[in-house]
């Protein structure tokens, strides 16, 4: 076969097509415009366009490698089925590549939104702020964006990107209809309590201590089997009741009030506790962090939303063990000492001298209604102040609303001005005004 043959010059032309649209994917940095306090962090940015920059560096490479090869004379002797092999897979993987970037895309494109984009740029601050754990030693970038669905989630760190590669930044979407309110602080902090549990491999440690208590038998061990089942959410819902208090549950009551059908699902099979008792469990375990009688009346309250007496006789089986078993569950996984701890237990790192009920109240009676003294506190001490003040009928919704508008706009620009003012002393850009941190330099981007 000679370069002359139609296969090969529609292949090479296809190929170099490829190129052309490839050169048209620029960095997000020349993308997308929004005002700087709706932009991501630098660390985050900089994860992302190096990582994209290398995917599109490695895919050039690959379509300039098949241009020699269909020119060399092994490729002017191969077959058009060859050839075609060998263009088939570039498209795929350049599809690959604008999946990435769509990935991101999606994320990035909502920081042009007037006045959402800035909230959003709070919200990243907030979700940086709840992810400082002791044991957590260099957490990822964490950037927020907005969506319709009624639940929120993450894509974690670290974990692998369709079509193959590690992703540079955790990523959270967060309901849009949570948007303003305490609620949202629910969501976000769960969500960042998966990256959390996952950097310091609490999951897999509670899973191998809760499937010894299953050896114990008897009708508890059906219990325990449900617990190791859930306890990649059950961690992310004491991670969001350890940071926010009474916003959590109150949070998730908002998720998961659905039609009774599904709230009184039992499904081992899907990671999420039946949303009945999952409501209970958070109470429970804040009641065993923060002790107030507060818990017990939420727990009550939902138990009257949804009497357990309208469930089956079999998923009220279900939860009369359940609902049995969780005190001894809470206090097992409270005591749980992990490695990455090192020889801490979860009790003692997630039970924050600040977060009880009463403290936060003597707070927000101190602040006197005064949102300029709240805004220099952390953004989840200031959102349990704010869930608790809700939570004793103290802060109307209309009122919450316009004081967390304030504070995400407060928050985004505060954390830019910080960045900014760092970047021109060239030190190091800090996470948040109220703790200085170390972020990694900015990678020097690829030529696009």
């Amino acid at each position: 076969m000679n370069t002359t043959s139609p296969a090969a010059r529609f292949l090479e032309q296809e190929a170099r097509g490829l190129l052309t649209r490839l050169a048209r994917v620029k960095p997000f940095a020349l993308l997308t415009p929004s005002v700087p306090a709706a932009s991501v962090t630098v660390a985050a940015q900089s994860a992302i366009e190096s990582y994209l920059a290398g995917g599109r560096q490695e895919l050039r490479a690959r379509v300039t490698g098949f241009l020699r090869w269909i020119r060399s004379p092994e490729g002017r002797h191969a077959t058009a089925v060859e050839l075609q092999r060998r263009f088939t897979f570039l498209r795929l993987r350049f599809n690959v590549v604008l999946s990435q970037f769509d990935i991101f895309a999606e994320v990035l494109t909502q920081r042009s939104e007037h006045e959402t984009g800035v909230f959003i740029g709070g919200l990243d601050v907030v979700a940086a702020e709840a992810l400082e754990l002791p044991g957590i030693k260099k957490p990822p970038p964490v950037i927020c964006y907005l969506v319709r669905d009624p639940g929120a989630a993450i894509r974690r760190a670290r974990t692998r990107l369709p079509g193959g590669g590690e992703n540079p930044v955790a990523v959270i979407r967060v309901p849009r209809e949570r948007m303003v309110g305490s609620g949202i602080a629910s969501s976000l902090v769960h969500e960042v309590g998966h990256q959390g549990a996952a950097l310091l491999g609490l999951v897999e440690s509670l899973r191998t201590m809760l499937h010894g208590k299953q050896r114990l038998g008897g009708p508890a061990a059906v219990a325990w089997q449900l617990w190791e089942r859930w306890i990649s959410e059950i961690v992310a819902d004491l991670w969001s009741v350890s940071k926010v208090g009474i916003a959590a549950p109150l949070g998730l009551i908002g998720v998961v009030s659905l039609p009774r059908a599904f709230v009184f699902r039992v499904n081992p099979e899907d990671p999420h506790p039946a949303p009945w008792i999952r409501v209970k469990l958070s109470c429970a375990m804040g009641a065993a962090l923060y002790p107030h009688p507060q818990w017990d009346r939420l727990a009550t309250l939902w138990g009257e939303l949804y009497p357990v007496t309208t469930a089956s006789p079999a998923q009220q089986q279900a939860f009369a063990l359940l609902e049995e078993s969780i005190p001894a569950f809470v206090r097992v996984l409270l005591a749980h000492s992990p490695p990455s701890l090192g020889g801490r237990s979860l009790l003692q790192v997630m039970r924050l001298g600040d977060r009880h009920p009463r403290q936060l109240m003597e707070q927000w009676r101190a602040w006197n209604g005064n949102r300029m003294s709240m805004r220099d506190y952390p953004p989840t001490f200031v959102f349990a102040a704010i869930g608790q003040a809700r939570a004793d009928g103290v802060v109307s919704p209309e009122a919450e609303s316009q004081l967390l508008a304030y504070l995400l706009t407060y928050w985004a620009l505060r954390s830019t001005l910080d960045i900014a003012e760092v970047c021109a002393i060239a030190q190091p850009p800090a996470r948040s005004h109220w703790k200085r941190a170390e972020l990694p330099p900015a990678a020097v981007l690829a030529a696009v």
